[in-house]
């Protein structure tokens, strides 16, 4: 661990993988972790393991569609230690084929996927701007680029959350603050992903999985580290990663 910096990162979406993967890295750096998802029960593990490694991490409950839950948390974060880092990971990656995708099902994914980042993106950005630094980063998906049979709502969500970071990127980068879209383009090592792995091709496909096959959260993870240490120079706004077997 690191020694302790006066510098908080806001992770909005930290699940159990690529978000409690997220927070922990940056904990590791010395910065206090502000961590929030639906249900704050579901933090628990999270909190104990960072503070188990000399970390700081606050827990919040966050419906990341509610704008003054958004602001509040984003408020709370910066005022425990200046807002340097927020890392928007909400995921709402579902598959419905076309005559199936209710008006409803459409509506709520493009508020997780689309509209809720560019609440956090705006919230985080008026904390970093009167300080005249920080990064704000979006995690994407293989569905910001391209559509797919069965994900009408979700790559329509995840095209939009792409064209907000795009034009953050552009406003905001003049101003110092650093906007990155990281295009997660693969499986992510986790237990709903094998679990439609072994529904879809069976135990032994499961069981013959080549290693690094699936990308591991921590990786993700070190590629948001790699992006905020970059010098302004050279900052990325756009980049895709994916494990050596994936085809694309």
């Amino acid at each position: 661990m690191s020694a302790k910096r006066n510098a908080t990162v806001a992770v909005i979406g930290a699940g159990d993988y690529i978000g409690a993967a997220i927070a922990k890295r940056f904990a590791a750096e010395g910065y206090t972790v502000f961590a929030g998802r639906r249900t704050a029960d579901k933090l628990a593990t999270l909190k104990s393991e960072i503070e188990a490694a000399g970390g700081v991490c606050e827990t919040r409950g966050l419906d990341a569609r509610k704008e003054d839950e958004v602001s509040r948390f984003l408020a709370e974060a910066d005022a425990h230690a200046p807002l340097e880092v927020c890392i928007f990971n909400v995921g709402a990656n579902v598959y419905f084929p076309l005559l199936d995708t209710t008006e409803r099902v459409f509506r709520k994914v493009w508020e997780m996927a689309c509209y809720a980042g560019f609440l956090a993106g705006r919230e985080a950005a008026r904390h970093m701007l009167v300080r005249g630094q920080g990064s704000i980063f979006f995690t994407g998906a293989t569905a910001s680029m391209r559509g797919g049979v069965g994900y009408a709502a979700f790559a329509s969500a995840k095209f939009g959350l792409r064209a907000v970071a795009q034009s953050m990127a552009r406003e905001l980068g003049p101003q110092n603050i650093h906007v990155a879209h990281l295009i997660v383009d693969s499986g992510v090592d986790t237990a709903f992903v094998r679990d439609r792995i072994k529904a879809a091709q069976g135990e032994e496909a499961l069981e013959n999985l080549p290693p690094d096959r699936l990308m591991n959260p921590s990786s993700i993870a070190e590629t948001y580290w790699q992006l905020h240490t970059q010098p302004r120079d050279a900052w990325t706004h756009e980049l895709d990663i994916r494990p050596y077997g994936e085809k694309w």
